[in-house]
């Protein structure tokens, strides 16, 4: 997959990128751990998801949040990484101005971002939000979720318990015409650990599901 460099808010910006081969396809950003935690658009999850979306057809950009990697700047507690997140669709949506629409995937930190940009991209269809960690963050932004999509997280998920998203999650489930799904991987952690196949299965049958349905109704 052809590497890539971009201009983000603090610096230059390195990612992945997966063309597609046809026009109008969707867009799929995925997004990555806390940087200062060993996060990286290497992660087997990102890696993953990433993968999983090229195989669809999609124009997908895993890419560093700054400081990470070869991209520059130094990290922001959330705040310049939103920004970055809202640089790397931006250069995509240049390369495809016809892409019909776009989907967001975040892990941990990176489902975090990934939700805030979501509220501020009315284009966004769908997102995937893996081991969101809403007992160490604000998700209160989400009033009301403006796009469908999935929360899955490992039901040993101690970083981030299982009950704590399904709080979140029932909070949403209640906002007109948005349906949000949430799975459970059997014995994972919060990391996935021998899980992340597992984990791929699950969001493939979601995106497939949602992807039939939205053919059904163009």
């Amino acid at each position: 997959m052809p590497e890539v460099v971009f201009a983000g808010p603090a610096g230059r910006l390195e990612g992945r990128y997966n063309p597609p081969k046809r026009r109008n396809a969707p867009i799929a950003i995925i997004l990555h751990p806390h940087p200062q935690f060993g996060g990286t658009m290497n992660n087997p999850v990102v890696y993953h998801l990433y993968h999983l979306f090229a195989d669809r057809g999609f124009a997908v950009l895993r890419f560093n949040f700054r400081s990470v990697g070869r991209s520059e700047g130094q990290f922001d507690h959330g705040i310049g990484e939103l920004s970055d997140a809202a640089a790397a669709l931006d250069w995509v949506q240049t390369l495809h101005t016809d892409a019909r629409a776009c989907w967001i995937a975040g892990f941990s930190f990176g489902a975090w971002i990934g939700m805030q940009l979501l509220m501020r991209r009315p284009e966004v269809e769908g997102f995937i939000s893996a081991s969101a960690p809403a007992n160490l963050y604000d998700f209160s932004f989400l009033a009301p979720c403006p796009s469908s999509g999935l929360f899955i997280h490992g039901a040993r998920d101690r970083v981030s318990p299982p009950e704590e998203v399904r709080s979140l999650i029932e909070k949403l489930k209640t906002q007109r015409g948005i349906v949000i799904e949430q799975q459970l991987i059997d014995n994972a952690n919060h990391f996935f650990e021998d899980k992340v196949e597992e984990l791929t299965l699950s969001v493939a049958d979601y995106v497939d599901r949602r992807l039939a349905a939205i053919a059904e109704t163009t």
